[in-house]
């Protein structure tokens, strides 16, 4: 299933709802190109939601690490929300888990922007 993106605005925050899966090829574009599409409209509070994300493979790992990276060299910040398992895990394998603010939940991860 390629990725889908979803914004929303929540309070100040926009709230990125992905959904399919983050592998090499068009669904790593498709994330590099919209949060550059937000920075470059001058978001810097943005939270991604991988709930329904299934499946990140190496390259997408290298995207959300370039979107934290883009967000964070702005003067913004980049949280993620609602992992799976298996992207915890891997978040965790990859020592990943350290880099990025993972929030259990929407409220927690707009509330700590305040």
């Amino acid at each position: 299933m390629p990725l889908m993106l979803k914004t929303r605005d929540v309070g100040g925050v926009t709230v990125v709802d992905l959904s399919g899966t983050i592998t090499l090829g068009e669904d790593a574009k498709a994330l590099q190109a919209g949060v550059d599409m937000l920075l470059c409209a001058g978001i810097r509070k943005m939270v991604l939601n991988l709930e329904e994300v299934s499946y990140i493979d190496s390259s997408g790992l290298g995207e959300l690490m370039s979107a934290h990276t883009a967000a964070k060299n702005l003067g913004g910040e980049l949280k993620l929300i609602n992992l799976t398992h298996r992207v915890r895990d891997l978040l965790v394998i990859t020592k990943l888990a350290t880099v990025f603010d993972v929030k259990e939940n929407e409220a927690a991860a707009v509330a700590s922007f305040e």
